[in-house]
């Protein structure tokens, strides 16, 4: 439990304390609960002796509605400390959720990269279900039953503290079982949310690439993988059950050798007049109302360790500061000509070799600069340390004259536009995807953008036009519309600073015209960055760098590098004999 310290305050401090006077109040209701519990066992006493024995009466009514009074209190207290620590629980888990969903949004580019996104979704659900578990039912039950076992034993005691002695031996005795527990399903429950993460994960890779699987004739082969996947988890759900169902038998077996021994000892202290009858079933009936928080309070360790558990998975998450942020007293770019310097600039994504190598580049401010190179040469990773997706190793990077380091970050990725090859759209409308670029953008504005981008061709053609909604990564588009809705975004965004990540790779001849014609509007007057792939991106450039192995090794104009660099010579050729 020490170890478990730091998380449980991290929770309280973060999330329940807010909630402390709801909590407090669900105590409270808890005690009334107890009271009443007791309540209905003291009942038995006089109920047995003077309806029974002594045949009063005056009490044939009274202690009856006394009995009803007690339910009804008992009843009403837990539905309302029920209702609250639910609220409470909903409370905690949008919460954390929202807290987690910030985190991860603000995330840097490789922590997102380096995990499966179905993995982050697996923290959001099901980690935090457990916590909410935690909050909602084990800390209501260990009020509940705490509370309840200490009017009842209170009340044992009054009826006859020599019979509440022996009584009281399962405590120990059950707590010492739970603690054993505890520790076995908190071992077992990590291994099950890891194997809950794989499963998401392979969930998520068959629902995106079902056309590979189709095409390839996989769906056996996948069959048997999911049937893998599927049976690890079960394993690990039957062996929590398994674990949890462990503390029945052992409370069982407890609470027969407790009663046994209570019958035994009652008989002698009623053959000795030491204990009366009714009395002894008064007891008896507290006893057995004991037995339910007795059990429960033997297992409600193990929904806090399952609790703690997924807190312990989540709240490093939510704490995670990135690495890219502001510093302190930054200042906005001030924009001229969006001329954009690399000084000296070395990165690598992991401490094995440098993907840049000391590299220093210029590319002048409202004009096209092309990068040629071979696959893996760094050209990507060059555009993507313009918007601070990461941070380089050394160097400097400069936006007419000003450090991107020394900028906020919000100034920086304001300034720049973005088209890949990898076009990324949302499950929306083509409507609110182009206006993702500008959320008060007109409607008029959105479609101009699209005119311009040449997207209005195809989007006049649907049926709901500008409402239709294109599927997840627009799914019902075809290679050219997505890329036209990605030229579109950014022409709306109206951003000084222009990205193109081989922007018109794999589309046929028609289709390439459209989008050449579409990126030189978009990029017209705009510093931009090219990596070209195709002989009509180099030829506009009024620049060109030849990348290779993370250093620039050539640069300078079409023909110049014709003659200087042998790299681009070779590629010149191969782009003539593809056209």
């Amino acid at each position: 439990m020490k170890g478990d310290y730091p998380t449980i305050k991290r929770l309280f401090n973060g999330y329940t304390k807010k909630y402390i006077n709801r909590i407090l109040l669900s105590g409270l209701l808890t005690m009334v609960l107890a009271g009443s519990t007791a309540a209905v066992a003291y009942l038995l006493d006089p109920a047995i002796n003077e309806l029974f024995i002594n045949q009063n009466q005056e009490l044939i009514f009274i202690i009856p509605g006394l009995i009803i009074l007690a339910f009804a209190t008992k009843g009403l207290s837990l539905y309302l400390a029920k209702i609250i620590m639910i609220r409470v629980s909903q409370n905690v888990r949008r919460d954390m959720q929202v807290d987690m969903f910030k985190s991860l949004i603000n995330a840097d580019t490789k922590v997102i990269d380096n995990k499966h996104s179905a993995k982050f979704i697996t923290n959001l659900t099901n980690d935090i279900g457990m916590v909410t578990n935690l909050v909602s039912i084990a800390i209501l039950n260990l009020f509940k039953d705490s509370f309840t076992l200490i009017a009842l034993l209170g009340l044992m005691f009054y009826q006859n503290w020599k019979l509440s002695l022996i009584a009281i031996i399962m405590i120990p005795l059950a707590s010492g079982a739970a603690a054993t527990l505890g520790k076995r399903i908190r071992k077992v429950t990590d291994e099950q949310m890891l194997k809950t993460g794989t499963f998401m994960s392979y969930l998520f890779e068959v629902f995106k690439n079902h056309r590979i699987i189709k095409i390839f004739q996989k769906e056996e082969y996948e069959k048997k993988r999911a049937l893998i996947v599927i049976e690890e988890l079960k394993e690990k759900a039957q062996k929590i059950s398994e674990v949890l169902m462990r503390a029945s038998p052992i409370m069982e077996f407890l609470t027969g050798i407790m009663i046994a021994c209570l019958v035994y000892a009652s008989a002698i202290l009623v053959a000795n007049n030491e204990l009366q009858v009714s009395k002894f079933f008064s007891f008896l009936a507290a006893m057995m109302l004991a037995y339910q928080p007795v059990r429960s309070l033997a297992t409600v360790n193990i929904s806090i360790q399952q609790g703690l558990a997924g807190a312990r998975r989540v709240l490093p998450i939510i704490d995670s500061e990135p690495e890219i942020k502001d510093k302190e007293n930054v200042k906005n770019l001030e924009l001229k000509k969006s001329e954009i310097v690399f000084e000296n600039v070395s990165f690598n994504y992991s401490e094995e070799a440098n993907i840049l190598k000391s590299i220093n580049l210029k590319f002048s401010g409202e004009k096209m600069t092309a990068l040629v190179g071979p696959s893996g040469a760094g050209k990507s990773t060059i555009l993507n340390l313009i918007p601070r997706f990461f941070n380089i190793k050394h160097g400097d990077i400069k936006i007419d004259q000003q450090s991107i380091y020394t900028s906020s970050v919000h100034s920086v990725r304001k300034a720049i536009s973005l088209v890949s090859q990898d076009t990324t759209l949302f499950d929306d409308t083509i409507k609110n995807n182009i206006a993702y670029a500008d959320l008060d953008a007109t409607e008029e504005e959105i479609k101009m953008a699209a005119k311009h981008s040449f997207a209005d061709e195809f989007i006049e053609k649907l049926p709901n036009k500008y409402e239709t909604k294109i599927g997840e990564n627009g799914v019902r588009l075809s290679g050219g519309e997505k890329q036209r809705l990605s030229i579109a975004r950014a022409i709306l965004k109206k951003s000084p600073i222009i990205l193109l990540d081989e922007a018109t790779s794999s589309l046929d001849a028609e289709t390439e015209s459209k989008i050449q014609n579409a990126i030189s509007y978009l990029t017209k007057g705009r510093t931009t960055i090219v990596i070209a792939h195709r002989l009509s991106t180099i030829l506009n450039a009024d620049k060109i760098y030849v990348i290779d192995g993370g250093e620039v090794v050539s640069h300078g104009s079409h023909v110049e590098l014709l003659k200087t660099s042998e790299i681009y010579k070779n590629f010149y050729q191969k782009q003539i004999k593809q056209n």
